[in-house]
């Protein structure tokens, strides 16, 4: 469902001052700030098996295949607004009583999902895949329920859910926080044994803590990230001022922008380009305002990535956070030395003092990938 961001023409554009940013580098001396986190570390590797026990004492295995469903929810859960680790035990608490975390196909009900990768045949009623939705009830197609990201997607629900609150997400679900995790579960998928869900919070427990990395091992190396993604949603940007030498909008002299722009409205989510680890969140004395900096490993060697110009209020990561490609990091503002609301994005490869590249350029180069949109109201909430 994401669309491959397609390349943008390098040359100079004809703009409004507001749109500009700011070409200082990424070296500038920081001063540290402590912002909210959304409580969800990157992911790590997959193993092979997993064996954990549920709250009645029944002691499970997990195989490869399962542990990837898992992945999947606990990536897309990383990435949708107001979310978090609560959510994503709530949607594997799910996932686990209604499927054993197995794309399940129904060729009683619908044959055609057989010929769609699946985990075996479930043939409960008319109901599809790891959540078990059901396509005359309005949660998808047969096609669309047979994708383990959009099932995931679809039991997230909210605004940027594909079924925009019908059949109701967890998102939905007015005050789920405040629910017990197997009654939240149970309010999405409304089953005639409400209470079996809960015994599955401890394996949920378990495997979060299996696939994801500890954000305090903040000097670990960095792991190769899994892919590259757009730093802005799908249709929330206009590119304005490229890499390369200009007459700089504010002070008027000729030097080098070391960034591309993307102008976009204000509280707009920035994301991340890709999986690693913060090792800046705070404001600078130098034009960019408050700043972010991430460490990435992209195909073996050390990246740096960098995204200026937002308010303390509008930053959600904090330094030595792992974060994953598309996760909600920050929101666009027009601090520092900005004439608008927008994104200064910059890549240095080497490191923060590493030479800057075109970082336009480099999303094209390793093929990065467009998130879904989001909107300003959702996305300046705290995950």
């Amino acid at each position: 469902m994401r669309k491959v961001v397609v390349f943008l023409v390098l040359v100079a554009f004809l703009l409004t001052p507001a749109t500009y940013g700011t070409g200082v580098a990424l070296a500038a001396t920081f001063t540290a700030a402590s912002t909210a986190t959304c409580g969800l570390a990157a992911l790590g590797p997959i193993p092979a098996s997993l064996t954990a026990t549920t709250a009645d004492g029944v002691t499970i295995r997990l195989d490869r295949k399962q542990l990837a469903h898992a992945a999947t929810i606990i990536r897309v859960g990383g990435r949708t607004p107001r979310i978090g680790r609560e959510g994503v035990l709530v949607a594997l608490m799910a996932a686990l009583t209604e499927s054993s975390l197995r794309m399940l196909a129904n060729t009683s009900a619908w044959p055609e999902s057989a010929q769609l990768p699946n985990d075996g045949n479930g043939g409960d009623h008319d109901s599809l895949g790891l959540f078990q939705m059901r396509p005359l009830t309005g949660w998808g197609t047969v096609t669309e329920l047979m994708d383990p990201t959009y099932q995931a997607r679809a039991f997230f629900g909210g605004p940027n859910g594909p079924n925009h609150g019908s059949p109701r997400g967890l998102l939905d679900i007015p005050g789920w926080r405040s629910l017990p995790k197997g009654a939240a579960a149970q309010a999405v998928e409304v089953s005639a044994f409400p209470d079996r869900y809960a015994r599955f919070e401890p394996v949920a427990e378990r495997i979060v803590t299996a696939l994801t990395k500890s954000a305090d091992r903040s000097h670990a190396d960095v792991p190769e990230t899994g892919q590259v993604v757009f730093p802005l949603p799908a249709g929330s940007w206009t590119p304005t001022s490229p890499f390369g030498m200009r007459t700089d909008p504010v002070t008027g002299a000729h030097s080098l922008h070391t960034g591309s722009d993307y102008a976009a409205p204000a509280g707009t989510p920035i994301l991340a380009a890709a999986d690693g680890r913060v090792v800046f969140a705070g404001n600078v004395s130098s034009g960019y305002g408050h700043l972010i900096l991430i460490k990435h490993t992209v195909n073996g060697s050390s990246v740096h990535s960098g995204y200026a110009h937002m308010y303390a209020t509008g930053i959600h990561v904090h330094a030595g956070q792992r974060v994953s490609a598309g996760q909600h990091i920050a929101d666009v503002g027009t601090d520092g030395k900005s004439t608008g609301p927008h994104l200064h994005f910059e890549i240095r490869r080497g490191g923060a003092y590493g030479t800057p590249t075109d970082a336009n350029r480099w999303l094209v180069e390793h093929r990065a990938t467009t998130q879904p949109t989001f909107s300003p109201k959702e996305s300046s909430e705290n995950c």
